[in-house]
């Protein structure tokens, strides 16, 4: 599962530095799958649909900081808990049940952002 930031939000900050798959933006900000990982150039993602790693995608999110579930790994291989979640100070950071992923899917998707296959 993914984690997503709700709107109790209180725009803080503490959680972006944390996330080591740069995968947490402030609001408004448009995001790159190359911000923060290895991922260059065309990224194909086997179902037909293709993107440059490095073309800004729209944010998610024009009011709190927001999660690129594309992107998060629930910090899996990384740390034993959530980054985001543990220094958030209004508890906002939880999991997204709409993006549920197994600890193998997780490691998978951490090796893709890092080139680590």
């Amino acid at each position: 599962m993914a984690i997503k930031i709700t709107d109790e939000c209180i725009n803080c900050g503490a959680c972006e530095p944390e996330c080591p798959n740069n995968a947490i933006y402030d609001a408004g900000v448009p995001w790159k799958f190359s911000d923060g990982t290895s991922l260059d150039g065309v990224i194909d993602f086997g179902d037909g649909v293709t993107i440059d790693a490095s073309a800004s995608q729209d944010a998610i999110s024009d009011e709190v900081y927001y999660i690129v579930s594309d992107k998060c790994t629930e910090c899996v291989g990384f740390h034993d808990e959530p980054q985001c979640a543990a220094v958030c100070p209004v508890d906002c950071c939880v999991e997204d049940e709409d993006v549920v992923e197994s600890q193998e899917e997780l490691l998978a998707k951490k090796a893709w952002l890092h080139a680590e296959q």
